[in-house]
């Protein structure tokens, strides 16, 4: 993509000289070698990770093989991981005293922050990540992510993608095994779900456990793609086979560790319970938000923007006839009018996806309004697979590879379909499709002079506050059709807000999951079953829900700020591309913004 395609004439020389993707910008022998380390560092990361290869649509060529493989997801594979990460920033640290342009400046100090707080969980507390504590939960392990992974990160083209595919079913046993072992090691330790979550966990491993193998979806998914391109082979039977005699048996290892494992676990739902639990929560925060605030600040944030958008949406739902009530008990009548609900059938599940299609196409026809560079990256929207519904999140997004062989996916949970009134559904797409995940994440991805390090980076505060920003801007292009779809935005918004409070209260407040749903249920009227499965959550993964609010205060402040230093010159298209100086700390960004205006203004 040509710069020139998105800078407006307005200051465009000045803003092309501090611009990441500088093409008139010569780089010296520093910015080389730099720019050397940081492609030899990338290649040690898809060394470690063969399921980040085939996510990023690699495993061809030279790095086949990886096709075949699973991450190692040991003890000593963490410390592997945790090695090359120390050995990687000491390299890197070495060129902070080097002449290097604005654009390697900016690389070296985002890639040096995210590998820092790669190495927190496993160097401090020995854990592989501060904001999932816990090995094995409802929304983690490789019960829940590998079956998933290989359905939809797994492409299926040939034999030899078929043969990858059973050799990672095998493999798929042993990561199960490990995962088994290392949980009781952990649970040893104190690092063990709350009681709730392993009920989930049971749920859902003896779902998987329970399905004739043959008919198993991890059977399924191989079978019915290779017969769709016509690929001859007994995987049918071959498959089942692995299926049978390895990944049960040690699935059945798993339920009888868990069923003797959880009535061992500490009382209470925060990670709070755990050994060192504040230490952790701080550090999940500061990793979440990439900011400083504390949980005291953060938790007083929620509180006050639940109060002021609660505030917005009494006006718009008297408007609308809602005036009985508060506004979480207003909302959760509208949630259940017949009118606003598609039906509880495979035919109601599929309107449901189709009108996500409509609203996904609208939109795209209306960034052009704001965006000069479109990425063209295809976008699937799919139901979460019933196998992992039950303890999935409610909607979620997956890139696409990075040589558009597999396309990005938005899913949604379509457990309960009463989850879904129609009002709601429009911000849910423009924050997870477009202009949210789907164009801020594929824009880093094809943005050409981005080290890949920073193409494939994900920071919580950065990509969750601009999905939020998206929505707002969505209601900037006219995306809300009624005041009742405007009023599902704002509902979005106050969901988010609450999770401020809710996510502080249950690790720093001592809140339990009952009284973190009463909290949610009453203020944002959503049903009680999605407010319970989104409270587990946070319950089980630290700090991960502040992260939404939280960017989205700076999103909209740099612009507010950038809007207030140039005036008639702001090019709200020129703002949107700095999406493709790719995701960095919300401090680092409002830094960005307004160095680039200040260069705009002159």
């Amino acid at each position: 993509m040509d710069r020139r395609q998105f800078l407006s004439s307005t200051g465009a020389a000045a803003l092309a000289s501090i611009a990441p993707r500088a093409v008139a910008q010569v780089a010296g022998d520093d910015d080389a070698r730099l720019s050397a380390s940081f492609a030899a560092i990338f290649e040690r990361v898809l060394d470690m990770s063969p399921m980040l290869v085939t996510s990023l649509g690699l495993d061809k060529g030279a790095r086949a093989e990886a096709k075949q493989q699973l991450d190692d997801n040991s003890k000593s594979g963490m410390m592997k991981q945790l090695r090359m990460t120390q050995a990687a920033i000491k390299e890197l640290e070495a060129f902070q005293s080097a002449s290097l342009s604005d654009a390697q400046r900016l690389n070296l100090d985002v890639i040096l922050y995210s590998l820092g707080q790669q190495t927190v969980a496993p160097a401090q507390f020995g854990l592989n990540s501060v904001q999932r504590p816990y090995r094995i939960f409802q929304q983690g392990g490789s019960y829940f992510r590998t079956p998933d992974f290989l359905n939809t990160a797994h492409t299926i083209n040939d034999v030899a993608d078929c043969e990858a595919y059973v050799a990672r079913l095998d493999a798929l046993a042993g990561n199960l095994r490990t995962d088994t072992a290392l949980q009781r090691d952990e649970a040893a330790r104190g690092y063990l779900a709350p009681g709730w979550s392993l009920e989930l966990t049971l749920g859902q491993l003896r779902k998987l456990r329970g399905q004739p193998a043959a008919d198993s979806s991890m059977v399924q998914s191989l079978v019915k793609r290779a017969a769709a391109k016509d690929i001859g082979g007994d995987w049918q039977s071959r498959a089942s086979t692995l299926v049978e005699k390895a990944i049960y048996p040690a699935l059945d290892q798993q339920i009888a560790a868990i069923e003797a494992l959880k009535g061992r676990t500490a009382e209470g739902d925060g990670v709070w319970r755990t050994p060192r639990g504040d230490e952790i929560y701080a550090a999940a925060l500061k990793q979440a938000t990439t900011t400083d605030l504390s949980a005291e600040q953060i938790h007083a944030m929620g509180i006050e923007q639940v109060a002021d958008i609660s505030g917005q949406l009494d006006t718009i739902l008297k408007g609308a006839g809602y005036t009985e009530g508060s506004v979480g008990e207003r909302l959760a009548a509208l949630n259940t009018e017949p009118s606003q609900l598609y039906a509880d059938s495979a035919d109601g599940r599929a309107a449901l996806l189709a009108q996500l299609n409509r609203d996904l196409d609208a939109m795209k026809a209306k960034l052009p309004q704001a965006f000069a560079t479109i990425p063209d990256t295809k976008l699937d929207i799919r139901a979460v697979p019933v196998e992992i519904q039950d303890g999935a999140s409610n909607g979620y997004y997956n890139r696409a590879a990075l040589d558009g062989s597999r396309p990005a996916i938005y899913f949604i949970n379509l457990k309960d379909v009463g989850d879904w009134p129609k009002y709601g559904l429009p911000a849910l797409t423009y924050h997870e499709g477009v202009p949210g995940h789907h164009l801020q994440i594929s824009t880093a991805q094809t943005a050409g002079d981005i080290p890949m390090l920073r193409k494939i980076a994900f920071m919580s505060a950065y990509s969750e506050g601009w999905a939020l920003y998206a929505e707002q801007l969505a209601d900037e292009l006219g995306g809300y059709a009624t005041p009742l779809d405007r009023a599902g935005y704002l509902q979005s918004f106050l969901f988010r807000a609450a999770r401020l409070a809710v996510d502080t209260g249950i690790h720093a407040k001592k809140w339990s999951r009952e009284q973190a749903t009463d909290y949610m249920v009453e203020k944002t009227g959503f049903a009680r079953p999605r407010c319970q499965r989104e409270v587990e959550r946070y319950c089980t993964q630290p700090g991960q829900a502040t992260s939404y609010k939280v960017g989205h205060g700076v999103w909209t402040r740099s612009r507010a700020a950038a809007q207030a230093e140039l005036g008639d010159a702001f090019d709200l298209k020129q703002f949107h591309a700095i999406l493709e100086e790719g995701a960095m700390p919300l401090s680092m960004l409002e830094k960005r913004v307004a160095a680039r205006a200040r260069m705009v203004k002159g």
